[in-house]
């Protein structure tokens, strides 16, 4: 006589979680911005070593479309320097098997993305109500721990 064992499933599972759900919206063509993206973060993991050390923490790679390689860098400083190790980069990406034949540097005010962000002492605040004065002034005198050796026992 057989005995069925309902411990283990008949059918194997497909992993849930995060994994899952990026392979489901990669198997849409929904997903091709999404490629687009991951494909671009590896070209700029390929190129940004390339550049001199003191620049690849300020360049992040944008874009490429029709042989123009898009760099976004946070100062315009760091846009003549990048310009000037163009044709390095340029011959480097040209070796991986890119067709690119233009570099373009495009300055922003912010850092790009995966550079470290700005002090917190450049960050302008406004002036705090009343209300959320005495809010947090309360939160704070709840989090305060009474000292041990003031447990007031006389001994």
């Amino acid at each position: 006589m057989s005995v069925l064992d309902v411990s283990k499933p008949s059918v194997p599972r497909r992993p849930s979680g995060p994994q899952a759900a990026l392979e489901a919206l990669l198997a849409d063509p929904s997903g091709d911005p999404i490629r687009r993206a991951l494909w671009l973060d590896g070209l700029d993991r390929q190129l940004r070593p390339l550049l001199p050390p003191a620049l690849a923490p300020h360049a992040r790679l944008a874009n490429f479309e029709r042989g123009r390689l898009v760099f976004v860098v946070d100062a315009p400083v760091w846009r003549a320097k990048l310009r000037l190790a163009a044709p390095g980069l340029l011959d480097a990406a040209q070796s991986i098997g890119l067709e690119a034949t233009e570099l373009v540097v495009k300055s922003t005010v912010s850092p790009p993305a995966g550079a470290a962000s700005p002090p917190l002492a450049n960050v302008r605040s406004r002036p705090m109500s009343k209300a959320a004065h005495e809010a947090l002034q309360a939160a704070l005198a709840s989090l305060h721990k009474p000292d041990p050796s003031d447990s007031g026992d006389a001994s």
